[in-house]
Protein backbone atom coordinates (compact mmCIF):
# COMPACT_ATOMS: atom_id res chain seq x y z
CA UNK A 1 0.00 0.00 0.00
CA UNK A 2 3.16 2.35 -0.37
CA UNK A 3 0.84 2.96 -3.89
CA UNK A 4 -2.97 3.78 -3.55
CA UNK A 5 -5.11 0.92 -2.95
CA UNK A 6 -6.55 1.29 -6.99
CA UNK A 7 -2.49 0.78 -7.90
CA UNK A 8 -2.64 -2.46 -5.76
CA UNK A 9 -5.92 -3.48 -7.33
CA UNK A 10 -5.11 -2.70 -10.78
CA UNK A 11 -1.75 -5.22 -10.36
CA UNK A 12 -4.14 -7.86 -8.97
CA UNK A 13 -5.96 -7.95 -12.04
CA UNK A 14 -6.45 -11.57 -13.57
CA UNK A 15 -6.81 -12.79 -16.92
CA UNK A 16 -9.82 -15.66 -17.08
CA UNK A 17 -13.05 -15.74 -16.70
CA UNK A 18 -14.59 -13.58 -14.58
CA UNK A 19 -17.58 -14.06 -12.29
CA UNK A 20 -20.71 -12.45 -12.63
CA UNK A 21 -22.69 -10.01 -10.95
CA UNK A 22 -24.61 -12.46 -9.25
CA UNK A 23 -21.82 -14.08 -8.33
CA UNK A 24 -20.91 -11.73 -6.88
CA UNK A 25 -23.66 -10.37 -5.26
CA UNK A 26 -24.20 -13.68 -3.59
CA UNK A 27 -20.21 -13.98 -2.53
CA UNK A 28 -20.28 -10.98 -0.85
CA UNK A 29 -24.11 -11.85 1.36
CA UNK A 30 -21.91 -15.32 1.99
CA UNK A 31 -19.07 -13.73 3.44
CA UNK A 32 -20.28 -10.71 5.26
CA UNK A 33 -18.48 -8.91 2.82
CA UNK A 34 -21.79 -6.88 2.06
CA UNK A 35 -22.17 -5.45 5.77
CA UNK A 36 -18.48 -4.86 5.82
CA UNK A 37 -18.66 -2.19 3.30
CA UNK A 38 -22.42 -1.17 4.78
CA UNK A 39 -19.95 -0.31 8.06
CA UNK A 40 -17.48 1.90 6.07
CA UNK A 41 -20.64 4.45 6.38
CA UNK A 42 -20.12 4.75 10.12
CA UNK A 43 -15.80 5.91 9.39
CA UNK A 44 -17.80 8.76 8.37
CA UNK A 45 -18.55 10.33 11.66
CA UNK A 46 -14.13 11.17 12.10
CA UNK A 47 -14.35 13.55 9.14
CA UNK A 48 -14.35 16.73 11.33
CA UNK A 49 -11.77 15.50 13.93
CA UNK A 50 -9.61 14.44 11.11
CA UNK A 51 -9.72 18.00 9.51
CA UNK A 52 -9.43 19.35 12.96
CA UNK A 53 -12.31 20.50 13.06
CA UNK A 54 -15.09 20.24 15.86
CA UNK A 55 -17.75 17.87 15.05
CA UNK A 56 -20.64 20.35 15.92
CA UNK A 57 -18.74 22.86 13.46
CA UNK A 58 -20.13 21.05 10.74
CA UNK A 59 -23.28 18.85 12.68
CA UNK A 60 -25.88 19.62 9.84
CA UNK A 61 -24.61 19.66 6.38
CA UNK A 62 -21.41 16.87 7.35
CA UNK A 63 -24.50 14.61 8.43
CA UNK A 64 -26.11 15.37 4.94
CA UNK A 65 -23.39 14.87 3.25
CA UNK A 66 -21.85 12.16 4.46
CA UNK A 67 -25.21 9.84 4.20
CA UNK A 68 -25.88 10.87 0.43
CA UNK A 69 -21.93 9.82 -0.56
CA UNK A 70 -21.46 6.68 2.09
CA UNK A 71 -25.02 5.32 0.26
CA UNK A 72 -24.70 1.85 1.26
CA UNK A 73 -25.78 0.16 -2.42
CA UNK A 74 -23.48 2.83 -3.82
CA UNK A 75 -20.45 1.21 -1.63
CA UNK A 76 -21.41 -2.27 -2.48
CA UNK A 77 -22.03 -1.43 -5.93
CA UNK A 78 -18.70 -0.14 -6.53
CA UNK A 79 -17.11 -3.06 -4.44
CA UNK A 80 -18.64 -5.41 -7.11
CA UNK A 81 -17.47 -3.12 -9.99
CA UNK A 82 -13.59 -3.52 -8.61
CA UNK A 83 -14.43 -7.53 -7.54
CA UNK A 84 -15.41 -8.37 -11.20
CA UNK A 85 -11.63 -7.51 -12.39
CA UNK A 86 -9.63 -8.25 -9.45
CA UNK A 87 -11.51 -11.94 -7.98
CA UNK A 88 -10.13 -15.26 -8.79
CA UNK A 89 -12.90 -17.57 -9.73
CA UNK A 90 -10.71 -20.52 -7.76
CA UNK A 91 -10.31 -18.06 -4.34
CA UNK A 92 -14.01 -16.99 -4.66
CA UNK A 93 -15.18 -20.69 -4.42
CA UNK A 94 -12.74 -20.81 -1.70
CA UNK A 95 -13.81 -18.07 0.55
CA UNK A 96 -17.77 -19.38 -0.37
CA UNK A 97 -16.92 -22.60 1.02
CA UNK A 98 -15.84 -22.04 4.18
CA UNK A 99 -18.11 -19.24 5.04
CA UNK A 100 -20.88 -21.61 4.06
CA UNK A 101 -20.14 -24.21 6.38
CA UNK A 102 -21.82 -24.36 9.77
CA UNK A 103 -18.90 -22.69 11.55
CA UNK A 104 -18.83 -20.12 8.99
CA UNK A 105 -22.35 -18.68 8.91
CA UNK A 106 -21.93 -18.35 12.74
CA UNK A 107 -19.18 -16.66 12.09
CA UNK A 108 -20.26 -13.96 9.23
CA UNK A 109 -23.05 -13.40 11.76
CA UNK A 110 -21.01 -12.72 14.86
CA UNK A 111 -18.99 -10.47 12.25
CA UNK A 112 -21.84 -8.51 10.90
CA UNK A 113 -22.82 -7.66 14.13
CA UNK A 114 -19.53 -6.60 15.38
CA UNK A 115 -19.60 -4.14 12.06
CA UNK A 116 -22.38 -2.51 12.83
CA UNK A 117 -22.41 -2.27 16.69
CA UNK A 118 -22.67 0.62 18.71
CA UNK A 119 -18.80 1.95 19.29
CA UNK A 120 -19.95 4.12 22.94
CA UNK A 121 -19.08 1.06 25.22
CA UNK A 122 -17.01 -1.57 22.97
CA UNK A 123 -13.40 -0.60 23.69
CA UNK A 124 -14.24 -1.02 27.42
CA UNK A 125 -16.01 -4.27 27.00
CA UNK A 126 -13.49 -5.52 24.75
CA UNK A 127 -10.59 -4.44 27.30
CA UNK A 128 -12.28 -6.51 30.10
CA UNK A 129 -12.74 -9.55 27.67
CA UNK A 130 -8.99 -9.53 26.82
CA UNK A 131 -8.35 -9.22 31.06
CA UNK A 132 -10.41 -11.74 31.70
CA UNK A 133 -9.20 -14.50 29.19
CA UNK A 134 -5.07 -12.99 30.67
CA UNK A 135 -6.91 -13.47 34.22
CA UNK A 136 -7.30 -16.90 33.85
CA UNK A 137 -3.96 -17.87 31.39
CA UNK A 138 -5.64 -18.93 28.46
CA UNK A 139 -2.48 -18.44 26.35
CA UNK A 140 -3.48 -20.70 23.81
CA UNK A 141 -6.78 -18.50 22.89
CA UNK A 142 -4.39 -15.55 22.63
CA UNK A 143 -2.55 -17.26 20.38
CA UNK A 144 -5.46 -18.36 18.14
CA UNK A 145 -6.89 -14.57 18.36
CA UNK A 146 -3.87 -13.26 17.56
CA UNK A 147 -3.24 -15.69 14.42
CA UNK A 148 -6.52 -14.94 13.64
CA UNK A 149 -5.66 -11.08 13.26
CA UNK A 150 -2.36 -11.83 11.37
CA UNK A 151 -4.11 -14.00 8.99
CA UNK A 152 -6.85 -11.06 7.78
CA UNK A 153 -4.12 -8.59 7.24
CA UNK A 154 -1.56 -11.07 6.27
CA UNK A 155 0.54 -8.41 4.29
CA UNK A 156 0.19 -6.01 6.94
CA UNK A 157 -0.49 -3.31 5.13
CA UNK A 158 -3.67 -1.93 7.13
CA UNK A 159 -1.59 0.81 8.63
CA UNK A 160 0.20 2.14 5.28
CA UNK A 161 -3.44 2.30 4.27
CA UNK A 162 -5.47 4.30 6.70
CA UNK A 163 -2.04 6.64 6.43
CA UNK A 164 -3.35 7.16 2.42
CA UNK A 165 -7.07 6.98 3.30
CA UNK A 166 -6.13 10.19 5.40
CA UNK A 167 -3.80 11.74 3.38
CA UNK A 168 -6.37 11.60 0.18
CA UNK A 169 -9.03 13.22 2.42
CA UNK A 170 -6.54 15.89 3.54
CA UNK A 171 -5.35 16.74 0.63
CA UNK A 172 -8.83 16.33 -1.01
CA UNK A 173 -10.42 19.01 1.33
CA UNK A 174 -7.40 21.18 1.20
CA UNK A 175 -8.50 21.52 -2.82
CA UNK A 176 -11.44 22.37 -1.75
CA UNK A 177 -10.60 24.86 -0.05
CA UNK A 178 -11.78 24.20 3.44
CA UNK A 179 -8.40 23.58 5.30
CA UNK A 180 -4.65 24.96 4.88
CA UNK A 181 -1.61 23.22 5.10
CA UNK A 182 1.72 24.78 6.51
CA UNK A 183 3.45 21.73 5.03
CA UNK A 184 3.99 20.51 1.56
CA UNK A 185 2.68 16.90 0.67
CA UNK A 186 5.34 15.42 1.67
CA UNK A 187 5.94 16.35 4.86
CA UNK A 188 2.45 15.68 5.38
CA UNK A 189 2.29 12.43 4.63
CA UNK A 190 5.78 11.51 6.76
CA UNK A 191 3.98 13.28 9.52
CA UNK A 192 1.20 10.92 8.86
CA UNK A 193 3.16 7.80 8.90
CA UNK A 194 4.68 8.96 11.92
CA UNK A 195 1.82 9.07 13.99
CA UNK A 196 0.62 5.63 12.50
CA UNK A 197 4.14 4.00 13.89
CA UNK A 198 4.03 5.71 17.08
CA UNK A 199 0.47 3.98 17.65
CA UNK A 200 1.19 0.64 16.17
CA UNK A 201 1.55 -1.03 19.39
CA UNK A 202 -1.46 0.45 21.04
CA UNK A 203 -3.14 -0.44 17.69
CA UNK A 204 -2.46 -3.95 17.79
CA UNK A 205 -3.31 -4.47 21.34
CA UNK A 206 -6.61 -2.48 20.39
CA UNK A 207 -7.48 -5.70 17.86
CA UNK A 208 -6.53 -8.35 19.90
CA UNK A 209 -8.65 -7.13 22.55
CA UNK A 210 -11.73 -6.08 19.73
CA UNK A 211 -11.32 -10.07 18.62
CA UNK A 212 -11.11 -11.20 21.98
CA UNK A 213 -14.56 -9.73 22.49
CA UNK A 214 -15.93 -10.59 19.20
CA UNK A 215 -15.16 -14.00 19.21
CA UNK A 216 -15.68 -14.23 22.97
CA UNK A 217 -18.77 -17.11 21.83
CA UNK A 218 -16.61 -19.31 19.79
CA UNK A 219 -14.39 -21.87 21.41
CA UNK A 220 -10.71 -21.93 21.28
CA UNK A 221 -10.66 -25.50 18.66
CA UNK A 222 -13.24 -23.18 16.95
CA UNK A 223 -10.85 -19.89 15.99
CA UNK A 224 -7.91 -22.52 15.38
CA UNK A 225 -10.05 -24.20 12.59
CA UNK A 226 -11.09 -20.38 11.06
CA UNK A 227 -7.21 -19.43 11.63
CA UNK A 228 -6.62 -22.54 9.67
CA UNK A 229 -8.79 -21.79 6.74
CA UNK A 230 -7.70 -17.74 6.86
CA UNK A 231 -4.30 -19.02 6.34
CA UNK A 232 -4.98 -21.07 2.73
CA UNK A 233 -3.69 -19.39 0.14
CA UNK A 234 -6.34 -18.82 -1.85
CA UNK A 235 -8.21 -17.35 1.32
CA UNK A 236 -4.99 -15.05 1.79
CA UNK A 237 -5.42 -13.25 -1.76
CA UNK A 238 -9.51 -12.40 -1.13
CA UNK A 239 -8.61 -10.97 1.97
CA UNK A 240 -5.98 -9.46 0.38
CA UNK A 241 -8.41 -7.93 -2.00
CA UNK A 242 -11.06 -7.04 -0.35
CA UNK A 243 -8.69 -5.15 2.21
CA UNK A 244 -7.97 -3.22 -0.43
CA UNK A 245 -11.06 -2.85 -2.16
CA UNK A 246 -12.27 -1.79 1.24
CA UNK A 247 -9.45 1.04 1.81
CA UNK A 248 -10.26 2.75 -2.04
CA UNK A 249 -14.20 2.77 -1.21
CA UNK A 250 -12.99 4.57 2.20
CA UNK A 251 -10.93 6.64 0.21
CA UNK A 252 -12.76 7.22 -2.63
CA UNK A 253 -15.98 8.48 -0.51
CA UNK A 254 -13.93 10.80 1.31
CA UNK A 255 -12.02 12.30 -1.19
CA UNK A 256 -15.89 12.57 -2.74
CA UNK A 257 -17.37 14.68 0.53
CA UNK A 258 -14.36 16.92 0.61
CA UNK A 259 -15.02 17.58 -3.10
CA UNK A 260 -18.53 19.03 -2.07
CA UNK A 261 -17.27 21.15 0.97
CA UNK A 262 -16.31 23.41 -1.73
CA UNK A 263 -16.93 27.04 -0.74
CA UNK A 264 -18.06 26.36 2.99
CA UNK A 265 -16.62 27.91 5.73
CA UNK A 266 -15.39 26.02 8.53
CA UNK A 267 -17.15 28.75 10.78
CA UNK A 268 -20.54 28.32 8.89
CA UNK A 269 -22.88 25.16 10.52
CA UNK A 270 -22.43 22.57 7.88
Amino acid sequence: MGLSALVLLAAMALPGRAASREELENFLQITGFDVALESIKLSAAGGPQMLGLEGSDFATTWTILTKDVFDVKTMQDMGIDILEGTIKEDDLKVAQGFYGSDLGKRLVETENTSHMAERDDRAENAAAELDRILNEGETDRIAELDRLNRAVDSSDNSEKAIVEIQFRFLTAARDAGVIEFKVDDEALKQSLLTQAEAMRDANKAQALANSAYTYRDFTTEELATYAKALEDPGMQRVYDLMNAVQYEIMANRFEAVAARLHGIQPAQDL
